[in-house]
């Protein structure tokens, strides 16, 4: 059974809008992660939304 976790810190994807979570692979460069996917990352160059 999933749980929420409120306590988390949370940003907002530039690119969908979107907030997400800090991830435990993001741990050591947190302040460094801007988009919340691979998908949104690679879309910054084109400037185009896929929200």
């Amino acid at each position: 059974m999933a749980h929420h976790k409120p306590t988390l810190p949370h940003k907002t994807c530039p690119i969908c809008q979107r907030p997400f979570a800090w991830r435990k692979k993001w741990e050591k460069y947190w302040d460094e992660v801007k988009y919340c996917s691979e998908r949104c990352r690679r879309s910054r160059d084109t400037g185009a939304t896929h929200a």
